[in-house]
């Protein structure tokens, strides 16, 4: 290596043991800040959803290709329904992060499971309308028609029987004046079919098979809520909505006109503690999802923080109030959410190491500076045993010459060689004065 070049470059190593202590304290911070922040969200999330064919089912499919997307695996846990959903969700032994729930559900089931978990809950918004589906055959011209007919209210779990239960008691009907039956959906529309029950009840999406082959199956007829805005003002978790005539089939015209429904609302709740990040990438797919129109809702409609009977996460009313975090337009997802998650910690560590910079390069000065000064010690030792003429004068000239080779192999930045050439300089100062007062004697 040329001589320029090493002299040059031979400040590296001060600049390692200078800025290096520096350096090590900022990526301690950094990594603490990380671990402490935890801005990685997990990798697997379990999502429940419903019993299979239904309209839960279908979303949580489509929910699981969306996070596949960023890497995220979604297991998919078929439940009985949005009850069962909220028992899933509040028992820590299940390890079930996000759920469907249908409204009107958290009431039947907010005392008996929330005062035992304590495991406070959030929601990520309202996502579709679930109309009230009440196919029957023969006449029925209001609930109460239904006084000892043979009855499905739904499973077991699900939120159909604690709905239906309300509309009953409106009504003033109880529900032992029905012979009411808790089949699953696949099971009691086979049923329905098979002439063994008078009526079904199912609180489902439009996007249900099963909602949407009955409305087209001859002999079933769908039931018509003419009071529905009477349901809706007595019920704060119901809507009025309208099934608009033709939209199951344009060409055969079904249903054969406008029909007035009844609907809770469904959202997707997540445990409080849920990672944010998780919590960012449910919502944006919840809005890929649910923003289209549907048989029942307009687009743009859903999802939104309206219905919900549970307090909406921060992250997700970050995203109704401003949509995406504005790195997440033009980044990938993991490092936009690393910077999201961590400039708080970035600005609060460039603030502390910002003022303690200011001491590097003074640091950095000495120690390449005391490279030359330490000479001067031993300069002045020979000089001093010169004034006291305690030894030969030849003797310090020994000892001056080695000195002076020594300060010839001082290697530093050409910045400073001022300052070497100075430190040999006054060598031969002090080697012509040893020469002068040798020549006197």
């Amino acid at each position: 290596m040329p001589r320029v070049i090493r002299e040059t470059l031979i400040s590296v190593r001060d600049l390692v043991l200078t800025w290096g202590p520096f350096l090590l304290v900022g990526l301690a911070l950094l990594v603490a800040a990380y671990l402490l922040l935890d801005p990685a969200p997990p990798r697997r999330v379990v999502l429940a959803t419903g019993p299979e064919q239904s309209a839960y089912a279908a979303f949580g499919k489509r929910y699981q290709a969306e996070l596949q997307r960023y890497g995220i695996q979604v297991e998919l846990r078929p439940t009985l329904g949005s009850r069962d959903n909220l028992h899933l969700l509040r028992d820590d032994k299940q390890h079930v992060d996000m759920a469907f729930v249908q409204g009107g559900s958290s009431e039947a089931t907010r005392l008996v499971d929330e005062d035992k978990s304590g495991v406070p809950l959030v929601s990520l918004g309202s996502l579709f309308y679930e109309p009230v589906w009440i196919y029957y055959r023969g006449k029925m011209a209001n609930i109460a028609d239904l006084r000892g007919k043979r009855v499905n209210t739904g499973a077991r779990g699900s939120g159909s029987p604690g709905l239906f239960a309300k509309l009953l008691g409106a009504n003033h009907l109880e529900r032992e004046e029905l012979k009411r039956s808790n089949l699953e959906e696949t099971p009691a529309v086979i049923a329905l079919l098979g002439n063994e029950l008078d009526a079904l009840v199912l609180v489902s999406a439009p996007e249900s098979p099963m909602v949407q082959m009955l409305l087209q199956t001859p002999g079933i007829r769908l039931y018509e809520f003419t009071q529905a805005e009477a349901y809706a003002r007595r019920y704060p978790f119901i809507s009025p909505v309208t099934l608009p005539r033709g939209v199951a089939d344009l060409a055969r015209d079904v249903p054969p006109r406008d029909v007035e429904l009844i609907a809770t609302t469904t959202s997707l709740v997540a445990r409080e503690h849920t990672h944010p990040a998780l919590i960012q990438l449910f919502v944006q797919a919840a809005s890929r999802i649910h923003s289209g129109a549907g048989w029942i809702a307009q687009a743009g409609r859903f999802p939104t923080p309206q219905h919900s009977e549970f307090a909406i996460a921060r992250e997700a009313e970050r995203f109704y109030r401003t949509g995406p975090p504005l790195l997440q337009r033009y980044l990938p997802f993991s490092l936009a959410n690393l910077i999201d998650r961590m400039w708080v910690a970035l600005f609060s560590i460039v603030a502390v190491l910002v003022p303690v910079s200011r001491w590097v390069p003074p640091l950095y000065q000495f120690r390449v500076r005391s490279r030359i000064f330490r000479w001067y010690r031993s300069l002045r030792q020979i000089e001093d045993r010169m004034e006291r003429k305690a030894e030969p004068a030849d003797a310090l000239l020994a000892d001056l010459d080695k000195l002076d080779a020594r300060a010839a192999r001082v290697r530093v930045p050409l910045a400073y060689t001022d300052q070497l050439y100075a430190l040999r300089g006054h060598i031969d100062l002090v080697r012509e004065r040893l020469r002068k007062a040798g020549s006197a004697a």
